[in-house]
């Protein structure tokens, strides 16, 4: 999806690698390695993003190394471009029709800069009528790709506009974070 926005394919690829893991650093020959692109490719495309400001180079040693600039104005709406097509949000959307009738599916901020979980947050949200194995499925292979396991919650829409109407701390909790949505409209999620 991704690709539908950004022609070239090594440009994908690059900030795919840099916006999974954010304040990753990483060297020519390894994001040539982890691209699985020709170097060249690489170094324009590189340079490219340097000189509009995405990417900031750092010559360590005998190594140029390069990170995402976090104050690029973009920064945090391609995080979550990055977030809703690769990974646990890609195949939420791509298996869409086995999980059910999904109304909300939302993930945290912090789940989605790749920052550690503060104790009983959720990573998470799925609001609707789900096939939990499906969407279990899902999230064990994206724990497996992260090494970390994903705290997620699921609610039919009766019970989370329940819950919402009463003020419950735990659904205020999840709506007065940071959140990147996946399926559904932020502004409905969070009116009460």
């Amino acid at each position: 999806m991704l690709e539908d926005i950004i022609i070239s394919r090594v440009r994908v690829k690059i900030l795919t690698l840099f916006l999974t893991s954010p304040g990753r650093i990483a060297y020519v020959r390894e994001i040539v390695r982890e691209a699985q692109e020709e170097i060249n490719a690489i170094r324009r495309e590189l340079a490219h993003l340097e000189k509009i400001g995405m990417v900031r180079k750092e010559p360590r040693a005998n190594r140029i190394y390069y990170t995402f600039r976090k104050e690029y104005p973009l920064y945090f709406e391609l995080l979550g471009i990055v977030a809703k097509t690769t990974g646990l949000g890609g195949d939420l959307l791509k298996n869409r029709a086995k999980l059910g009738k999904l109304k909300f599916v939302m993930f945290s901020g912090t789940f989605a800069r790749g920052e550690n979980p503060k104790p009983n947050s959720v990573d998470l949200l799925v609001v609707g009528s789900v096939v939990l194995p499906e969407l279990t499925q899902l999230v064990r292979v994206e724990e497996s790709k992260r090494k970390r396991e994903i705290n997620y919650t699921v609610m039919s829409i009766e019970e989370f506009n329940f819950r919402r109407s009463r003020r419950d701390p735990f659904i205020l909790s999840i709506i007065a974070g940071s959140r990147i949505m996946v399926i559904g409209d932020e502004e409905e999620l969070v009116s009460s």
